[in-house]
């Protein structure tokens, strides 16, 4: 018989993590309450803790990063737009 994966949404796994981080219970109690095992609680814990300087960042600091060609899209939208006119002179 095969188990199916869960899901956790972000809200959730902040939820967690956030009362890991306050330390007023350990991780086996956090496990028995959420029904997760502790190792879990850690991986989540410890990827929060890695990703934590980005929630701090800026959005102009996101852009530089990651620049968009623009230059492609408008070219995509050219091809389609001549696509679509040759199918609908098809259809007349």
């Amino acid at each position: 018989m095969s188990t199916t994966r869960r899901k956790f949404s972000k809200e959730f796994k902040a939820k967690v993590v956030l009362e890991s981080l306050k330390e007023r219970e350990t991780l086996e109690s956090l496990a028995k309450k959420y029904e997760l095992l502790p190792t879990q609680i850690s991986a989540w814990k410890a990827r929060a803790l890695q990703n934590f300087g980005q929630v701090f960042s800026s959005d102009k600091q996101q852009a530089k990063e990651k620049p968009v060609d623009i230059e492609k899209f408008y070219w995509q939208i050219g091809q389609l737009k001549v696509e679509n006119d040759f199918l609908k002179k098809k259809l007349q």
